[in-house]
């Protein structure tokens, strides 16, 4: 294709390639239009830059260019994700991969892009045609022995973002070698094979389409494992919204499966619309300013508990009304609080006489102490891990590999997971899980917040403030960090002593005799902690997926002292 030169070489020769490349009409479009504007920045941005494979694989704006998440670059990632899995494993040609996808503009395309890739190398697809929750991948790896699963997702980000989430062959996100290893052959995988372009439209009709069998099975596989036997249960009204998402149908299902009454569907938000016309941001994080359309229609209904699930339902939030009739939306840590003991107390009613230390928990390095407490009292092992759940699911996965029976795991951010299959966070069956306990105890005539005040009494008390500053100037960043380091690590904050650091970019940890941290070295991400002499820690991170700068602090407090 001809077009006016820029002025810029390097600009042009990107220009270039890409028309040579892409048979998208709306990203030629996008590109014509920006030259014909000579938006010469906003091309440079888009056309110089490349996004980079990352946390569990990408996540980027929709739109033309490098930069963006589009048709070519997604199938120049699959074309790099499916050469550098037949180098590693030989056994990729019969064990296949499985692909989902949600609801937003392009995920299926970019779904059907996959598995079009992966077909033309004689790869199997274990492709999910309807709108899949994201736990149903992972799910599906480990059910059919894939080779790896793709959820094309970008989770609770803005409506005008996409993403590509790859987990390998046990289920878990990838972690290195593998993201380096799949974004080097995607650099040398750049130019659409042949037929690509031509194919993918009509791939799903040469597809078996494997949605219903997994479904039926992760529903009965989540039952069987986490239903409690001989509850006091009450029919407490609970009031549920996907978040204009795609999780209703499935914890409608698996609501069914625990034999849960009904949930009362919050109307604006239950069903899938990529353009999330109710909320700023589709995050159930984000706490009451996201959940005010289900605390309206809990209020109209009489129900006592809001579950919410993000978009792609692999995250839950929870909020309670009470008894003074204000709601109370729980914090990650406290939700799992209640989660953590739950499940501990019903995996004793189902195994009477069995040993705790055979049992295990995990949790991310800047989620609550609440869990390593529980474990010092009970008995069972518990670990911490860097932040995110491709380090819980696949350590959670080590501790299977040892014998041990991994009971729950979970991140601050709302991620739970309860079991080991998937080895991944998962707001369906959390919220499955959730339901029953809550109401278990609303027929005790105890209120979720009675309960969690009783767990602290028991394990200790436990304080956060977790949350976060945008930011997307790297070098702000780099700028921040540098001067948290440089001449010294602090050795104070205000009248408050600082005892420890640990730098995991750097691997500093001066906890131990070597000064080196336990955890892994991640210099693609910055992370300090800081351990008070009071007890109290904070870590500063940035966020992999977002242009976040993210703080997390706890303080805790002995049995006697709230």
């Amino acid at each position: 294709m001809s077009f006016n030169k820029t002025g810029n070489s390097a600009l042009d020769a990107a220009l270039i390639s890409w028309f040579e490349s892409d048979k998208s009409e709306w990203t030629r479009k996008e590109l014509n239009d920006r030259i014909a504007a000579n938006d010469i920045a906003g091309l440079e941005s888009i056309m110089l830059e490349h996004m980079e494979f990352g946390t569990a694989g990408l996540r980027a704006r929709m739109g033309a260019g490098y930069a963006c998440m589009n048709d070519l670059t997604v199938l120049q990632a699959a074309q790099g994700l499916c050469r550098y899995l037949q180098e590693v494993n030989p056994d990729v040609g019969t064990q296949g991969v499985v692909v989902g996808h949600d609801h937003r503009h392009h995920s299926s395309d970019f779904a059907k892009i996959t598995a079009a890739v992966f077909m033309s190398q004689n790869i199997p697809v274990h492709y999910y045609k309807p709108l899949a929750c994201t736990p149903m991948v992972p799910f599906g790896v480990i059910k059919f022995g894939a080779a790896a699963g793709v959820m094309v997702t970008a989770s609770h980000n803005p409506k005008d973002d996409n993403g590509y989430k790859v987990y390998w062959s046990n289920g878990a996100q990838i972690i290195p070698p593998h993201d380096s290893g799949i974004a080097g052959h995607i650099l040398k995988n750049q130019k659409p094979w042949d037929g690509i372009w031509e194919s993918f439209p009509t791939i799903e009709d040469k597809i078996e389409c494997q949605h219903e069998n997994v479904l039926s099975d992760y529903i009965t596989q989540c039952t069987q494992r986490s239903k409690s036997m001989g509850t006091e249960a009450k029919n407490a009204k609970i009031t549920y919204t996907a978040m204009h998402g795609v999780g209703t149908p499935f914890v409608a299902r698996i609501f069914k499966s625990f034999e849960h009454p009904d949930f009362i569907p919050c109307k604006e938000q239950v069903q899938p619309d990529p353009e999330f016309p109710t909320v700023a941001f589709p995050n159930p994080e984000e706490g009451k300013s996201a959940l005010n359309l289900s605390m309206a229609e809990a209020d109209r209904s009489g129900s006592e508990l809001i579950l919410a699930n993000d978009p792609d339902a692999d995250r839950l939030a929870v909020a309670e009304k009470q008894r003074n009739g204000e709601w109370k939306v729980f914090n990650g840590n406290e939700t799992a609080c209640l989660l953590s003991w739950w499940v501990y107390e019903t995996m004793k009613k189902q195994n009477p006489g069995a040993n705790p230390a055979d049992y295990a928990m995990v949790a991310s390095t800047v989620s609550s102490k609440y869990l390593a407490a529980m474990a010092k009292k009970e008995g069972f092992t518990f670990e911490d891990t860097l932040t995110g759940f491709k380090w819980i699911g696949n350590r959670a996965i080590r501790f299977t590999q040892e014998g041990k029976k991994v009971l729950f795991g979970y991140e601050e951010a709302i991620g739970f997971m309860v079991g080991v299959n998937p080895p991944d966070k998962d707001g369906v069956h959390a919220a499955a899980v959730f339901g029953e306990m809550m109401q278990t105890l609303y027929g005790q005539g105890k209120k979720l917040s009675e309960q969690l005040d009783a767990l602290y009494v028991k394990y200790g008390y436990f304080i956060s403030k977790d949350s976060y500053f945008k930011c997307s100037s790297q070098d702000t960043i780099n700028a921040l960090f540098k001067e948290l380091r440089e001449p010294g690590y602090p050795k104070a904050c205000g009248r408050f002593g600082i005892k420890n650091i640990r730098d995991c970019t750097t691997g500093f940890d001066n906890r131990y005799s070597d000064n080196k941290s336990v955890l892994p070295t991640t210099a693609d991400i910055q992370m300090i902690t800081f351990y008070f002499d009071n007890g109290a820690v904070v870590t500063m991170r940035t966020s992999g997926t977002e242009p976040k700068i993210k703080y997390y602090s706890e303080l805790p407090g002995p049995l006697d002292e709230k």
